[in-house]
């Protein structure tokens, strides 16, 4: 399975926060127990597809921004898909 696919199945299961993008993808690394090949690139493509929400966020009271990775409906969709669910 390709990152994009990786991405969209443990984004389906698992809450992700990280305090930035590096610690996000060793994060999501540790889950899959697969190395991530072009992530940033896979994350630009999960974006343009509308599969994902913006994935750093900056919330309210909040003095620094994180990183969080959050499926669309259309990604959960997509995930599902992958996963036979």
């Amino acid at each position: 399975m390709d990152t994009v696919g990786r991405l969209l199945r443990i984004g389906l299961t698992q809450f992700i926060s990280a305090a930035n993008a590096e610690l996000a993808q060793a994060e999501l690394q540790r889950l899959t127990d697969h190395p991530l090949p072009n992530f940033a690139d896979a994350i630009a493509a999960l974006l343009r597809d509308n599969l994902i929400r913006d994935p750093i966020r900056l919330e309210d009271h909040a003095l620094q921004c994180h990183w969080r990775l959050e499926l669309t409906p259309a990604g959960v969709a997509r995930a599902r898909t992958l996963t036979g669910a």
